[in-house]
């Protein structure tokens, strides 16, 4: 059964038809105002429509400015170090068909970017320093290993003297990489890995320096000096567990009236084994 009220679609057609006739009619006036506006001698110039333009954007710069440079400035730290640290054998195919004149002509000038690069150190201007080295590195020929190995490692002390510690280490191993049996980048990495607390991997570094040079007094003093601050640090940190798992255990137990002094530990010394027994708490 229809409804008294209903409206028949006709007239709904009708009236969504004089909407848009107004609709139109509206906007026809409009542009007429625009127009007699325009002929009255208002129109813009080129240079207040640019600056009606700056000023429709103004807040929104404002607004992105501060996250837009902070995300230009990372990308633009790590796409220096991105494009030079290609994987080697990736640049060997690269330069197949290279001509031995255009590599030479490559060399040098990774070389003289390098000499660049030592004065700057010498300056102690580290970061332009790290900047040079970057790019011999991304000139530098990869068949001239040697020369490119010398150049992570010389990086790596650039970035020694800025405190990149992180991007020093893989500078480092990277150098290792193209000439294992480099000490100074070795002897290099293990003072990193010792600065980071990376004390077990600082050892093998230091061990491996005095397998290819016993002479070096620095890597000898070292292996004497690191067993002990390993063990010491090992026992820091099994305390430190320890400590953590009584909270735990105390934080479990409490509910039955018990804690983890109801359970006695104690080490076998000849074996080095642990045993638990409990233990009645008779103040209670």
């Amino acid at each position: 059964m229809e409804s008294e009220d209903a409206i028949p679609p006709e007239k709904l057609v009708e009236g969504l038809k004089l909407s848009e006739d107004q609709s139109d009619l509206s906007q026809t006036e409009c542009d007429n105002v625009g127009a007699s506006r325009i002929s009255e001698g208002d129109t813009p110039s080129a240079d207040s429509e640019a600056r009606e333009e700056d000023d429709l954007f103004h807040d929104c710069n404002d607004a992105f400015e501060s996250r837009v440079t902070e995300e230009n400035h990372n990308c633009e730290v790590d796409s220096l170090e991105k494009e030079t640290d290609l994987d080697e054998k990736y640049l060997l195919e690269l330069e197949k068909d290279m001509s031995e004149e255009e590599k030479q002509k490559r060399r040098n000038e990774s070389i003289k970017l390098k000499e660049e690069g030592n004065e700057q150190f010498k300056s102690q201007e580290y970061e332009e320093a790290e900047d040079s080295y970057a790019k011999a590195l991304k000139v530098c020929p990869a068949c001239y290993s040697t020369d490119r190995s010398v150049l992570y490692s010389n990086r790596a002390a650039a970035r020694m003297k800025q405190d990149k510690k992180e991007a020093a280490i893989g500078d480092c191993s990277k150098a290792l990489e193209l000439n294992p049996d480099y000490i100074k980048a070795l002897l290099r990495r293990a003072e990193l890995y010792e600065k980071t607390e990376k004390l077990d991997e600082a050892f093998e570094d230091y061990k491996n320096v005095l397998e290819k040079d016993p002479s070096v007094h620095h890597a000898r003093e070292a292996c004497l000096r690191l067993p002990r601050q390993i063990e010491e640090r090992n026992e820091k940190l099994k305390k430190e567990m320890l400590g953590k798992l009584k909270d735990l255990g105390n934080f479990v137990l409490r509910p039955f009236g018990l804690s983890t002094d109801n359970f006695q530990v104690k080490q076998d010394s000849a074996t080095g084994s642990y045993s638990i027994n409990f233990v009645q708490n008779n103040n209670r």
